[in-house]
């Protein structure tokens, strides 16, 4: 592709910078060809004109888009150069807080300086199993590649980590180390990997030590090779050393330190066991204080020294042995104080009694004169002769710190040698992974020999690098079938002949060794003439003739020649060395011993260690003369042997590489310096692999993938079917240049550079979409904006057109008033005229008329006065008539009035009186009311008496009324006539007059009538004034009470509410963690269990020995099941330590809780066992002795001894202890009181009251005639039977005395019997005492009665005990009802007097019914009662008639033939099934191997009722029950429980049948809780299933071993379900586009991620979904309680949740917004099939709530304080550094998405400080929530359960 097409106007370049190495800058016009120079703008805002090189012409690097920038891997980058790749590094670094980085196949991990939390075991756990490019970059993602190659190709693993000191090699070794051992495990007994990670702090207090580059700096190269087994797990390991730093013995330089473990010595100085080695502070030795610096801050060198002995301890290096390391560390302290004084230029001497030498030699066991000496002179031998000399003060200085350079390395092979046998297992190794800490490519100011060897150590590395590297190249080319050349990359081979060919260096080194007066001057004009000018790759420095130069793979680095040769020979003093071998310290002469006979861990493989160096001390065969001179071998010599080694095995394995950065000089935390980050990216090889990357095809694309990400280029008709040709097509139009670009079969390789030209293509592509769209949107905006003025414009006209009609409306309006004014004005003046006219007619008319009217009126007058005179008379007769009417209303009024103010006023008072005092005047008060109504009557009648009487009255005047009438119509005709007659008008007057007299005394009775009226009138008022006035104080008071009484109520219940709530909280969280608690050490005991079965099925296959028998275990043991699950376990667990040794339990880690419960159960069974064991012996001695006494006593004293035993055993055994319990029974009989005689039941108690009183009588006659019968039958038989068997009757009488111990009366009658029947030796039989049995019937009978009386005596306290709950309930609801007549009562009073009346008979009709229905209660259970009594009296009648027949089966043949046989006549009854199984005990293997072990969950859950096998197994126990079994129901449960565990264990990874079998173990659980008799249980249950209850045994210990069971089948479901869930979660909910085309596929590397186009074998979310639904439909057809599919749903979806949000926070390509946009889509999803299922309150969906908050994080924006501030509240369930890390990882997709900011981020963590939250990054997928069993019984009869042919159980029957 031409430069004019990339280099336009602003395309962004890099151009050299001194300071910043690099810098970036911009394009401000196009280049064009032949242009020299480039007009640039800084991102510092300056312009600069970049001048080209006239020579080369080369245009500076381009710089990748942001998009690409921050990748994982950096060959994913497009532009493949330095700049590139060291600004993408600075910005995962400094931006993203990331410290590792993909470079093809090299992991670069730059040391942050800091403790990050990405190494924790959750962190381990994400990424077990997952490929290496799914995650992000991290040393377990190399060290899990290298596992799961070493086990899928069947090939060794090789790590090579390298770098600067200080670059974190060893700590990025440590890790890998630790996933090795946290994966894999170990395959012994003995926990390898814990001794493997136990071996660093012994190597590094040994091989470590300060420098000025990093505190804790690896001063040798060190090979560890982890050993696997078949399985892979790890079984031992072996560590090979490279060139250890002995100088540092010696010699430290400014501010650096010796060895740590000098200084952890000089720290531990004080300690007891130090004592004797006379240390002090590391300032006090020469060898710890040169470097001036003797402490690293934040190191306790004390805590150091305790951590290295812990260790060593764990390797297995004894006490004694580290007591000898520290005797021979703290003589190499002493021996480099010793001084010398010079007596001479050629001598010198050491003080006498030298104290340094002194405690030198008393430390090394060595004699002080021979060291003393040696150390001053040296043995010379010629050919001739052997002399000794002395030796100058300097050559002693020099040989004595050879010497201790000597012991040292001596000393550090010893401890490798003793680690490696540490190691060391026994087991063959299958394969191994090898771990490689070496040291990088070094350049000093100074460089020496020391420098030259670990450059050429990596220059041989490199060149395996780069072969590799080439040969991966190859290998795809190959595979994808392309053309290929042949790669240009730097070979270094030149540089290593240079190094190690003949005449090479190393050879000229060594050859001048061997020179007598070989310097290093010599052997540095030997390299001149050699090779310089002959080889381009050694140079001579201009101004030395002492160095040389040699050209790296790296760099150029001059060498000092001085030191070389001594350096090299390494030359120790012989003389020196036997006198140390001669040492009294037995240890001291071990470190010196030949390699041949060195006792190593690797003897067997000679080549697997290389010694570091060879002492001169042991001559050749043929050179004498030579043997104080030199060794075999030189140490270049060595190092060469062991690198090829090295080599050897590098090239056999299959290695992954881990380059180390150190960012800064300075050790500050995310500090990045460009200049030191760029020199190490050249000398560990990083560029070269992106040079040899960048020269063939570095990016590839799958088809798919370049379909995906570049269908934005294609047009519709270029989109074919096939996308291989689809894609060829395109890229034919698109890129031109063929040779940019080759199809594979899967992929598309492109040259670099080429997909940031797709990149731009794409972005100028979208950007002019979004333009379109952009322009599109702007125009519709317009139009909508141009619509909206419009519509205003014609709303302005609309209202300015109806402004002006409604003027021209007013104008007419104006128009037509003015008219109508002319018209009533003309019309006012023409009636004003014709009102003058018409009132002038009118007057004249008026005189005329009232003329006529005046004497009309005169007529009219006269009659008016006459009707006056009516009028009067008739209205004093209705007043009279009204005023007696309202007297008589009046005082009905009053007296009304009066009654309703009393009955008002009693009201008032009882309200002030007590509720009780009210309940009894109430009474009263209703007779008062009685009374005053039978008041009323009478006054109604009094009433309506006077109502007569005044129609009486009325009657009367009315015909008075008539009358007078008549008279005055009388006198009107006659007045003319009365006018005459006076005499007529007096007798007028004189009626007038007493009419008068009469109205008088009517109007005084009116008066004094109204005058009572108002006297009763003010009274009333007044007593109904002062019953308002106490009533309203009563009110006021009552009212105050009430709000008192509601505010104290509304306090004390806002108070208890809180209080309840918070101690609901607080219980709820106690009891989660406690239920968390108690079901982790269920999963522990478990585990434990499934550990301990493994190890006792190894120790069988072990061990050929024959199983030891079943240890019989007392019948009490199993009792205590409930604890530790099984008797019969814990039997074989006590038995294991005495047969064999588990050393592996040591190493288990275990809850102590549950180690000293099984501690405490083992100790209590041993007490039960001695106490067994000291049972049987007096038992032993107690026949012994009776033996004994029995031959001495005379034969006629054996009848009285039996009769006294006899005697002694009945009484004591029988009849005392029944007698006392049938007392206790009378007296608890006879002291019922009152009111329990009329108990339900009670007549049944007299009737056996006395029936046990004749019982009990009966049993005091016929006891003593047994006796007697009894001791005539002994002397009987001691008359028949034989002298030699006089012992048996004793022997009996021994097992009878031992009768009375046991606790069942059952027991005793057995053991009787069986004494008979042992006894029975003559034809005489018990049965026959008298005659016909019938003592024995009676003695049998009346143990039956006391049986019967007993379980009545039980069920009699039983019957008390819910009497005493029964009363205790009544209170409480007598409370109840008193509370409710209160309330009645407050709400009464306030109702109107009629309706009170109302009120209180409907309550009394409500307390009436109640009482009904309470008394109907009753009767329903005394009919229960007697149903009940009546079931146990036939279950007693039939238990004797078993007796019955019993006996008569024990009757002989001649009794039977000598009764007569009547005919009896047997009615045929229907089967009732009671809902029980029968199956007898021998059939118990085959019913659980039937119903459990062969059976087949998917049928059963198919074509049978869901709980079939629980329902089967609850019959069977109740069956057992039933029968009294207690032995039954022990073994049926045991077996139950372990052969479910057994099908657990052998079909455990089976979902199906994990799901079948809990949820039958639940099933069975609830059959057990719900038939157990308890109240809380039987609600539910019908009346049919209530008599199904258990009678006989309380199973509570087997339901909590149930749910035990059911816990662990729950966690196993779980670990199920994840395991099936995993695989898809990450896949479906991450990779999968759900949405198509919502998100791009970046650019990726050589790391290939998983792609999220799906392909035929990829889950998608329609996978999990479906696999839901298929969990779900099974757990279903399994008939799971519904409560807990919700708590496995729940725990479903949290997995979901913590897998797929710990697998974003380690993506960084996920963390983008259109993946958040997926994620919030998947999340509905799967809320919809909650919705779907009915489980949306099942809590599952607030569990995806991290990974909601998380989805939305990734689509808020993300810029302002606001912004900020609303992330804080909306991710309130994602902890800080979560939030953090995400906001780190997240990445464009697109040009058009922008970074975080780091300052955004920063806010964040300022506002998220105060949280208090876990500092854990992941979340924990593997936990389980706490599980719960609610009960749910069901309403399934059992009598009605059928049992299917299929299942084989034909020889159970139902009963």
């Amino acid at each position: 592709m031409a430069a004019s097409e990339l280099y336009t106007k602003f395309a962004r370049v890099w151009i050299p910078d001194p300071e910043e190495v690099w810098k970036s800058a911009e394009l401000l016009k196009d280049y064009k060809p032949g242009d020299k120079v480039l007009l640039l703008h800084l991102e510092e805002g300056k312009d600069l004109e970049y001048r080209l090189d006239p020579k080369t012409k080369e245009l500076p690097h381009l710089r990748n888009p942001d998009i690409l920038v921050g990748e994982n891997d950096l060959t994913a980058l497009s532009y493949l150069h330095e700049p590139a790749v060291l600004h993408n590094l600075r910005v995962r670094f400094i931006d993203s807080k990331l410290i590792y980085t993909y470079c093809g196949i090299v992991l670069v991990a730059i040391n942050p300086y800091e403790q990050l939390p990405i190494y924790g075991e959750d962190i381990i756990n994400a990424y077990s199993g997952q490929n290496m490019g799914d995650m992000d970059p991290h040393i377990f993602a190399v060290a899990e590649e290298a596992y799961k190659q070493m086990a899928r190709d069947e090939r060794n693993q090789s790590i090579i980590v390298s770098g600067e000191s200080g670059a974190g090699k060893t700590v990025s070794a440590k890790y890998a180390m630790r996933y090795f051992a946290t994966v894999s495990g170990s395959a012994s007994e003995a926990n390898v990997e814990e001794k493997v990670l136990a071996s660093n702090p012994i190597m590094e207090s040994i091989g470590n030590a300060k420098t000025t580059r990093n505190d804790n700096s690896s001063r040798f190269g060190k090979y560890i090779e982890i050993g696997f087994d078949k399985r892979y797990r790890i079984i031992g390991a072996n560590m090979r050393t490279y060139l250890l730093e002995k100088s540092r013995v010696v010699f430290q330089a400014e501010e650096e330190r010796n060895y740590h473990i000098f200084y952890q010595l000089c720290a531990s100085a004080k300690l007891p066991e130090f004592k004797m080695l006379r240390l002090g502070n590391a300032d006090d030795f020469n060898y710890t204080q040169q470097g001036g610096s003797p402490v690293i801050e934040g190191v306790d060198d004390a805590k150091e020294m305790a951590h290295t002995r812990q260790a060593c301890t764990l390797l297995g290096i004894s006490e004694s042995h580290q007591m000898g390391i520290f005797r021979i560390l703290a003589g190499i302290l002493h021996l480099g104080n010793v001084g010398f004084t010079s007596r001479d230029a050629d001598s010198c001497t050491i003080p006498p009694k030298h104290e340094p030498l002194c405690i030198f030699c008393d430390l090394m066991g060595v004699d002080y004169e021979e060291m003393c000496h040696w150390l001053c002179h040296r043995k010379l031998a010629t050919a001739t002769e052997t002399y000794i000399k002395p030796i100058s003060k300097l050559q002693a200085t020099n040989a004595r710190d050879a010497l201790a350079k000597h012991i040292y390395a001596k000393l550090f092979n010893w401890i490798v040698d003793n680690v490696n046998q540490a190691l060391h297992s026994a087991v063959k190794q299958h394969s191994f992974i090898g771990v490689l800490d070496i040291y990088g490519f070094e350049t000093f100011e100074i460089n020496s020999f020391e420098q030259f060897c670990i450059n050429y150590a990596n220059e041989k590395l490199q060149q395996q690098f780069n072969m590799h590297v080439f040969k991966l190249e190859q290998e795809e080319y190959m595979k994808e079938q392309i053309p290929w050349t042949l790669i240009d990359f730097y070979d270094n081979q030149p540089c290593i002949n240079l190094i190690e060919s003949k005449l090479g260096i190393l050879d000229l080194l060594d050859e001048e060794c061997k020179m007598p007066k070989g310097t290093d001057d010599t052997w540095a004009q030997k390299l001149y003439n050699t090779h310089l000018n002959k080889c381009t790759l050694f140079e001579k420095p201009r101004l030395s003739n002492k160095a040389f130069i040699i050209q790296h793979f790296a760099d150029k680095v001059e060498y000092q020649c001085e030191g070389f040769l001594e350096k090299n020979k390494d030359t120790v003093f012989e003389e020196q060395i036997k006198v140390l071998k001669s040492s009294k310290f037995k240890m001291l002469p071990e470190l010196f011993q030949d390699d041949e006979k060195a006792i190593s861990p690797t003897s067997a493989t000679s080549s697997g260690r290389t010694l570091l160096t060879r002492t001169p001390a042991k001559p050749t065969k043929g050179r004498p003369g030579q043997m104080a001179k030199e060794h075999k071998k030189t140490v270049g010599h060595q190092f060469r042997n062991s690198l090829h080694l090295l080599m050897e095995t590098l090239n056999a394995t299959t290695p992954h590489y881990v380059r180390c950065i150190k960012p800064n000089d300075f050790k500050f935390p995310f500090t990045f310096d460009e200049k030191r980050a760029v020199q190490q990216l050249r000398a560990c090889g990083v560029l070269e692999t992106i040079r040899i990357s960048a020269a063939g095809f570095p990016s590839r694309w799958t088809y798919q993938e370049f379909f995906s990400r570049y269908r934005v280029l294609m047009k519709q008709k270029d989109v074919l079917s096939d996308r291989k040709q689809t894609c060829k097509n395109v890229l034919e139009k698109l890129i031109l240049d063929k040779d940019k670009y080759q199809f594979g079969k899967t992929k598309i390789f492109f040259r670099a550079g080429q997909v940031a030209y797709l990149e731009k293509l794409r972005a100028d592509k979208l950007r002019a979409a979004c333009i379109r769209i952009q322009k599109t949107i702007r125009g519709w905006l317009l139009r909508k904006k141009y619509l909206r003025m419009r519509k205003a414009a014609i709303t302005v006209q609309r209202y300015v057109r109806g402004y002006q009609a409604r003027c021209y409306a007013k104008f007419l309006r104006r128009t037509k008033a003015a008219t109508i004014i002319q018209k009533y004005w003309r019309m006012f003046v023409v009636c004003r005229r014709y009102k003058i006219r018409r009132a002038a007619t009118i007057i004249l008319q008026s005189y005329l008329r009232g003329f006529l009217a005046r004497n009309r009126y005169r007529k009219i007058l006269r009659e008016h006065k006459a009707v006056i005179i009516q009028k009067r008379v008739r209205g004093w007769l209705a007043r009279t008539h009204y005023k007696r009417s309202m007297h008589a209303i009046i005082y009905l009024q009053c007296c009304f009035r009066r009654m309703m103010a009393k009955r008002e006023l009693k009201k008032l008072k009882i309200e002030a009186r007590s509720v009780e005092r009210y309940k009894k005047l109430h009474i009263g008060m209703e007779n008062k009311i009685m009374q005053l109504q039978r008041k009323v009557d009478e006054q109604n009648k009094d009433y309506k008496c006077l109502v007569e009487k005044l129609t009486n009255l009325e009657g009367i005047y009315n015909s008075e009324t008539e009358k007078l009438r008549s008279d005055l119509e009388r006198l009107q005709l006659s007045e003319e006539e009365a006018k005459v007659a006076t005499g007529r008008v007096l007798s007028l007057q004189e009626e007038i007059a007493k009419l008068r007299k009469d109205l008088e005394q009517t109007r005084s009775e009116k008066k004094c009538i109204e005058e009572r009226a108002d006297q009763y009138k003010q009274e009333t008022e007044q007593l109904v004034s002062n019953l308002k006035e106490e009533n309203t104080l009563l009110k006021q008071e009552k009212e105050a009470l009430n709000h008192r009484i509601v505010e104290q109520a509304k306090e004390m219940t806002e108070t208890m509410e809180k209080k309840l709530v918070e101690e609901t909280k607080q219980l709820e969280l106690d009891l989660n963690d406690e239920r968390l608690r108690y079901q982790n050490l269920l999963n522990e005991f478990s585990r434990l269990e499934e550990r301990y079965d493994d190890l006792k099925e190894e120790m069988t296959l072990m061990v050929h020995v024959p199983k030891p028998g079943h240890k019989r275990t007392d019948s009490t043991h199993s009792s205590n099941e409930s604890e530790y699950t099984f008797s019969s376990e814990i039997a074989e667990m006590e038995d294991i330590p005495s047969r064999t040794e588990e050393p592996s339990e040591k190493k288990v880690p275990l809850d102590m809780s549950l180690f000293l419960k099984l501690q405490k159960r083992v100790t209590e069974l041993e007490q039960e066992k001695q106490m067994m064991q000291d049972e049987l012996d007096r038992k032993e001695e107690q026949v012994l002795r009776s033996k004994a006494k029995e031959e001495e006593r005379p034969q006629i004293r054996g009848a009285e001894l039996e009769y006294e035993s006899l005697k002694r055993q009945e009484l004591e055994s029988e009849n005392k202890k029944l007698k006392n319990e049938l007392n206790e029974l009378r007296k608890a009989l006879s002291e019922k009181s009152a009111p329990e005689v009329t108990a339900p039941g009670a007549p049944a108690y007299r009737v056996l009251m006395e029936q046990l009183t004749s019982v009990s009588e009966e049993l005091d006659v016929r006891k003593e005639e047994v006796l007697i019968l009894r001791s005539q039958l002994v002397s009987q038989k001691e008359a028949i039977q034989p002298k030699d068997d006089k012992n048996t009757m004793t022997d009996s009488t021994i097992l009878l005395e031992d009768v009375q111990k046991m606790k069942d009366k059952g027991e005793i009658a057995q053991a009787y019997i069986g004494l008979k029947e042992t006894n029975r030796s003559s034809a005489l039989d018990y049965h026959e005492l008298n005659e016909d049995g019938e003592l024995w019937l009676v003695y049998e009978g009346l143990k039956q009665a006391n049986r019967l009386l007993e379980s009545q005596l039980q069920s009699q306290k039983r019957s008390h005990e819910n009497e005493a709950e029964a009363l205790r309930g009544e209170i409480q609801s007598l409370k109840e009802e008193n509370n409710r007549q209160q309330q009645l009562l407050a709400q009464n009073l306030q109702l109107p007097p009629e309706a009170r009346i109302e009120a209180s008979l409907q309550h009394e009709i409500t307390r009436l019914t109640n009482e009904n229905l309470d008394l109907m209660e009753q009767l329903e259970k005394q009919d229960k009662t007697v149903r009940k009594l009546k079931k146990q009296l036939k279950v007693f009648a039939k238990k004797i008639g078993e007796l019955e027949v019993g006996q008569m089966e024990n009757i002989s043949p001649g009794q039977i033939i000598d009764e007569p046989i009547r005919p009896v006549n047997i009615p045929r009854k229907e089967k009732d099934f009671q809902g029980m199984l029968e199956y007898k005990k021998e059939d118990e293997q085959k019913l659980v191997k039937n119903l459990i072990l062969g059976n087949k969950p998917r049928g059963v859950a198919v074509n049978l009722i869901p709980g079939l096998p629980a329902y089967i197994l609850f019959m069977c126990v109740r069956h057992a029950d039933y029968l009294n079994d207690d032995q039954k129901v022990r073994s049926l449960l045991t077996s139950t429980i372990n052969s479910i565990k057994k099908v657990l264990k052998k079909r455990g990874d089976d979902f199906e049948t994990v799901s079948f079998w809990l949820s039958n173990t639940c099933r069975f659980l609830h059959c057990l809780k719900q038939y157990s008799g308890e109240e809380g249980f039987m609600k539910h249950n019908t009346s049919r299933q209530n008599e199904h209850c258990l009678t006989n045994f309380d199973l509570a210990e087997y339901r909590q071993v149930l749910s035990d069971l059911a816990i662990q089948i729950y966690q196993q479901l779980v670990r199920v379900l994840e395991n099936i869930l995993q695989p898809m979660i990450v896949s479906g909910m991450l990779e999968h586009e759900t949405i198509q085309g919502v998100s791009g596929v970046k650019p990726t590397g050589l790391r290939k991620r998983t792609s999220s186009i799906a392909d035929e074998g990829t889950y998608t979310l329609d996978s999990i979904l479906r696999q839901l639904n298929s969990f779900h439909s099974v757990m279903c057809q399994h008939g799971m309680d519904p409560e807990l599919i919700k708590q496995v749903v729940k725990q479903m979806f949290y997995i979901v949740g913590a897998i797929t949000l710990n697998n974003l926070l380690l993506r960084k390509d996920m963390c983008s917004w259109s993946k958040g946009m997926q994620i919030r889509y998947n999340v509905s999803q799967l809320e919809e099939w909650l919705r779907d299922k009915n489980l949306m309150n099942s809590g599952a969906k607030e569990t995806l709530e991290p990974l909601i908050q998380a989805a939305q994080l990734l689509q808020v924006k993300k810029k302002t304080d606001d912004d900020a501030e609303a992330i804080c509240s909306m991710c309130n369930a994602l902890t800080t550094a979560q939030i953090v890390k995400v906001l780190n990882l997240y990445t464009p997709v697109n040009e058009f998405e922008e970074r975080v900011s780091v300052s955004f981020i920063r806010t964040i963590q300022m506002r998220l400080r105060d949280r208090k939250d876990s500092p854990q990054l992941l979340m924990d997928a593997k936990h389980i929530f706490p599980v719960t069993f609610p009960f749910n019984p069901s309403s399934l009869a059992l009598e009605t359960i059928q049992i299917p042919a299929s299942l084989g159980l034909g020889f159970i029957s139902r009963v």
